[in-house]
């Protein structure tokens, strides 16, 4: 990253030196412009001064010494009466005349009679001798578009040495900036190999650094308890399906120390059972993979009242069930897993219940409000929210609970946050009251 930032750093410089170079250069060529113009047109004007004073009557050219040595006075015939040194023996360079009663006239005038020069910048004064028009010209080197060779080659070294030193600044100054970015980085590796409780020291500053650590600490928070979660998840796993395997190993060992004693309907139809629990534990634990992969839900109209009916009608309870059911209550989401939490929450309903379970499906709000209650002992405030982790079975409800893997009311709630939707256990007047919310389907 520093040394990215220091290609950056340098690149950026360059192209804004350079940029402010291309916008500084035509300022420059007007000032120098104007700068030579000026000078041109003060020598034009000392020599038209000192022509009209003296008037002179030889007709010889005669050398001028002036700071611009280029000056030419020329009559009204485009004879030269005289010349500065350098254009002794030249005719007239312009013939370019004042115009109503202006007094100078500016141009460019390019000749081939001067060595090294094409154009030069043209300042001519006029000068009223004997009843006759005179002009004095003054001339001076133009200045070209990029100044000069040497200009150029001058701005493009200090472009590249400033961009050099402000690369090197930003390197050191990247340098020292990232250095507490290089510790948090060490000591998160170093954490993450060794110590899930250590957290990264915060900074004495509140700025982005410190941002960082509470960001970082955060995230190792969330993955510390995500791992213990697993560990906890794998452990009780293990242990719900290491029962049932335990209880067939058992049973088979017995059957064949006592083959002629041996009952083998009996025998077939525990371990059949055994085989269920254990068929059910994994389906479940499938189930939950898929629902934490986030795997895509079909997106279809579900009357909820329907689908109450439809899942009593599959399969008979043992327990007595009263519907509260409103028609027209339609969510849209996946059916398979939505009657995969209702059959969830009836089998819970129905080992905990005493006679009778109740469901109700209701609107309330722009939410489809589906619920299930049972008359059993119910579930006390601070441990509503422990049932729905997984293998969680109160120790109260473990003898009657025996049929249920640990899983069903996790896979529920997470139906129902796929869903954009909540479950939770409200206070109910006998037994647990479990309550869906789902968004009612928008058309």
């Amino acid at each position: 990253m520093r040394r990215r930032l220091t290609v950056v750093t340098l690149l950026t410089t360059l192209c804004a030196g350079l940029l402010g170079v291309v916008l500084a250069t035509p300022l420059l060529y007007t000032l120098l412009t104007n700068y030579v113009t000026e000078q041109a047109a003060q020598a034009a004007r000392r020599v038209a001064f000192d022509v009209e004073r003296r008037a002179p009557d030889d007709l010889k050219p005669v050398a001028v010494t002036e700071s611009v040595d280029l000056i030419q006075v020329v009559d009204d015939r485009g004879v030269v009466r005289q010349a500065s040194s350098s254009l002794l023996g030249l005719p007239a360079l312009t013939r370019a005349k004042v115009e109503g009663d202006a007094m100078r006239v500016d141009g460019r005038t390019c000749t081939d009679r001067l060595p090294g020069e094409h154009c030069l910048i043209t300042v001519g004064y006029w000068v009223p001798v004997r009843g006759e028009s005179w002009m004095v010209y003054a001339y001076a080197p133009d200045v070209h578009y990029y100044i000069s060779l040497e200009y150029v080659l001058g701005m493009l070294l200090g472009v590249l040495a400033v961009s050099l030193v402000t690369a090197n600044v930003a390197s050191v100054t990247a340098g020292k900036a990232l250095e507490p970015v290089k510790a948090i980085k060490s000591e998160l590796a170093e954490i993450t190999a060794t110590d899930l409780e250590r957290r990264v020291p915060r900074s004495t500053h509140q700025d982005e650094l410190d941002d960082l650590a509470r960001t970082v600490n955060q995230t190792l928070d969330r993955l510390e308890r995500a791992v213990e979660q697993q560990r906890k998840f794998a452990s009780d796993a293990s242990h719900d399906l290491r029962s049932p395997i335990t209880a067939m190993r058992t049973q088979i060992e017995e059957a064949l120390l006592y083959p002629n004693d041996t009952d083998w309907p009996e025998t077939g139809r525990a371990l059949l059972a055994s085989l269920e629990r254990l068929e059910a534990i994994v389906t479940d634990l499938l189930a939950l993979a898929r629902l934490e992969a986030s795997a895509p839900l079909a997106a279809e109209p579900v009357d909820l009242a329907d689908l109450v009916q439809e899942e009593l009608a599959r399969r008979p309870r043992t327990k007595r069930v009263r519907r509260g059911l409103s028609p027209g209550v339609v969510v849209s989401g996946d059916r398979i897993r939505l009657s995969r939490l209702l059959t969830n929450l009836l089998d819970n309903a129905e080992r905990h219940a005493e006679s009778t379970i109740r469901v109700t499906v209701r609107a309330h709000g722009g939410l489809a409000v589906l619920e299930v209650i049972d008359d059993g002992e119910g579930i006390p405030p601070e441990h509503r929210e422990k049932v729905f982790q997984r293998f969680v079975r109160l120790d109260a409800a473990r003898s009657r609970d025996a049929g249920g893997t640990g899983l069903g009311l996790p896979i529920a709630r997470e139906i129902a946050g796929a869903h954009n939707g909540s479950l939770t256990i409200e206070d109910s007047d006998l037994g647990a009251r479990f309550v869906l919310q789902i968004p009612l389907r928008s058309d």
